[in-house]
């Protein structure tokens, strides 16, 4: 274990715990920027930590809550499982004919964070326009009021999964604020709290299937998941005590900011 990292880890889990901003848009940065890992290993590594920790999230929310609309996890995931394969696929073979893929994935992940850090500045938005209409309307939980009518909104949510399945393989970044904000575009009745169970159970597969993907084309370091996930786990639940006492309205324009820069440093690589 190398305390180093999981330092990283709980610095990481801390952020998550007090924002709620998914780990892969704070975590793969900082691996490629102070550790000095490659894009592509950072982003394998760091979808396996998801498909971890998230999974913790997901007994919470479907044991305890009930807060997971399968339905619309079965639709997300038709798109964005197999989109998940294919660019797998499109890497594998990149790497089959000696293409370096280093600048791809970089690019992908600079544009992942600035689509992320533009998420968390409308996020709040959609919320409180979220609750307003649940507190205007009186719609079934179970019926959730789609944008769209039923066909429609189905084919949408399949398309959205299949631009996340793209995103989060070369990225590990999308599955969380960018899931959650087209959850609440997608249905704008929903609760936030089934938006957020949702959202974290279509992350569990995407996330497993795209980092075990990485893990066969050798884009992995063990050392690395396990001290982050030493460090994370404490983080996050520190995190989530001190997020009641710092003020949103100052914290999260400051991390999508954050998120911004590093994103156009990305970009411009």
């Amino acid at each position: 274990m190398n305390l180093l990292y999981s330092a990283s880890g709980f610095a990481v889990g801390l952020l998550v715990g007090i924002t709620g901003v998914g780990g892969g848009s704070l975590m793969t940065p900082l691996l490629v920027f102070l550790f000095g890992f490659k894009p592509a290993v950072a982003v394998g590594t760091d979808l396996l930590y998801a498909a971890i920790t998230k999974s913790a999230g997901v007994f919470v929310h479907h044991g305890k809550h009930k807060s997971v609309d399968w339905k619309i996890v079965c639709f997300l995931s038709m798109g964005s499982l197999p989109f998940a394969g294919m660019t797998l696929y499109v890497l594998k073979n990149l790497m089959a004919v000696d293409k370096d893929i280093t600048g791809m994935i970089t690019f992908t992940l600079g544009v992942a964070l600035l689509l992320t850090a533009s998420a968390l500045m409308v996020r709040s938005v959609l919320l409180h326009r979220a609750a307003k209409l649940q507190l205007d309307d009186t719609v079934s939980d179970a019926d959730n009021s789609g944008r769209f009518s039923p066909r429609w909104e189905k084919v949408a949510t399949v398309l959205t999964g299949a631009v996340l399945g793209i995103l989060v393989t070369l990225s590990s970044v999308g599955a969380g604020a960018l899931g959650t904000v087209a959850l609440l575009f997608l249905y704008p009745r929903m609760s936030t709290l089934k938006v957020v169970g949702t959202d974290l159970a279509h992350a569990i597969p995407l996330t497993a299937v795209a980092g075990l993907g990485h893990l066969s084309l050798g884009n992995f370091d063990l050392e690395l998941l396990g001290s982050l996930l030493l460090g994370s786990v404490p983080g996050i639940w520190v995190g989530s005590h001190f997020s009641a006492k710092i003020p949103e309205y100052f914290l999260r324009p400051a991390l999508a900011t954050l998120l911004m820069v590093i994103g156009v440093k990305f970009v411009m690589v």
